[in-house]
């Protein structure tokens, strides 16, 4: 049986991470006639969680809420009216609760998990049935909790339109080691594409070797990695997909790489704002498709997930992991970016 009384992160304020705030005594979410109860056993950080807390968050949020989209474990109720589920099911939860299939709409966009509706940063949360998927069976708890948020947002950025989904030989262009890029790295590399990346260090470009990654760019030593990326390309014609995590500071030179009819799928700014941004006009000049997304609906996330079963993708997770009660220690470490990969934290 669950307790009466649970381990519990909140967000007061937007003072930075000491607006984190932990209860060892909070209340055990009610259960709902539609509501499933999920012991969650594992939990994972995002670019998002860490700047929640600093107000820089463009999205939809409201105070005092349970941080946290990501994460993974098993049913320990379910309401009277749920079908989905069972107790005993392992699960893991999507990003916006309401955002089932197609796209986002007013509705299903204020439904955010850890920003407007109370997150994963807790020994137990209720979700309604609608906004959990099955975990994939090769996966572990660590592993699974990854997947919410990253993994699916860099699946919608290859897959999300039909028409330029990524296929075999295909160039894909993607940007760090953060959790975003090493799952497009996974993805890409699982269709068959092939993978330039990006990264600042000579460690880093190892592992992204070791991964898959078929060419990798220092952007220090090569300041314009944009043209440099586009001469790997047969002809030099330039990539298929480019996987933006940047935002307004690398945009420039995601527009030299991408090749007549691209994608390039905007998913972040982790990179910050600078003066000085490319406008309308290189979206036409360089004949391309400049998408911004959201991370995906709960179908993309069950394609993506028997996808992982059928290839055995296992995410790459940070050899570091912390503890729940460790949480402000962990939004540190990744926003010092000594990660490599997802940031998970252990809950049970």
């Amino acid at each position: 049986m669950a307790p009466s009384t649970i381990k519990a992160w909140t967000v007061e304020g937007q003072n930075g991470f000491d607006s984190l705030k932990f209860n060892e005594k909070a209340q055990l979410p009610k259960l709902g006639d539609k509501d499933v109860l999920v012991k969650l056993h594992a939990a994972s950080l995002n670019y998002r969680d860490l700047i929640i807390p600093k107000g820089k968050y463009p999205f939809p949020m409201k105070d005092s809420i349970v941080p946290g989209s990501d994460g993974a474990g098993t049913v320990e109720a379910v309401g009277d009216r749920v079908t989905r589920f069972k107790k005993g099911d392992k699960v893991v939860t999507l990003f916006n609760q309401g955002h089932i299939a197609g796209s986002l709409d007013a509705q299903s966009i204020q439904t955010g998990l850890g920003g407007v509706v109370d997150g994963t940063l807790r020994e137990y949360g209720t979700f309604d049935e609608q906004g959990l998927v099955s975990m994939p069976e090769n996966l572990n708890f660590l592993e699974a909790s990854t997947l919410s948020c990253a993994a699916l947002t860099a699946w919608n950025a290859l897959y999300g339109l039909e028409t330029r989904a990524v296929k075999p030989g295909d160039y894909v262009l993607t940007q760090g080691t953060g959790g975003v890029s090493m799952f497009g790295l996974l993805f890409a590399k699982a269709a068959g594409a092939k993978v330039i990346a990006t990264t600042s260090s000579q460690k880093k470009a190892d592992l992204l070797k070791k991964h898959g990654a078929d060419h990798v760019i220092n952007y220090k030593d090569e300041p314009n990695w944009g043209e440099t990326a586009k001469a790997l390309t047969p002809l030099k014609a330039g990539v298929h997909h480019v996987i933006e995590v940047g935002g307004p500071s690398t945009m420039a030179q995601s527009l030299k790489a991408i090749k007549i009819d691209g994608v390039i799928s905007i998913i972040g700014f982790v990179g910050g704002f600078g003066k000085e941004q490319p406008s309308f006009m290189d979206c036409l000049s360089n004949i391309c498709t400049v998408r911004g997304i959201l991370v995906g609906s709960r179908l993309q996330m069950e394609d993506m997930n028997r996808a992982i079963e059928a290839n055995d993708i296992h995410p790459i997770v940070d050899e570091k992991v912390f503890e729940l009660a460790q949480l402000k220690e962990a939004y540190q470490y990744m926003w010092d970016q000594k990660h490599f990969g997802k940031m998970a934290i252990r809950i049970a």
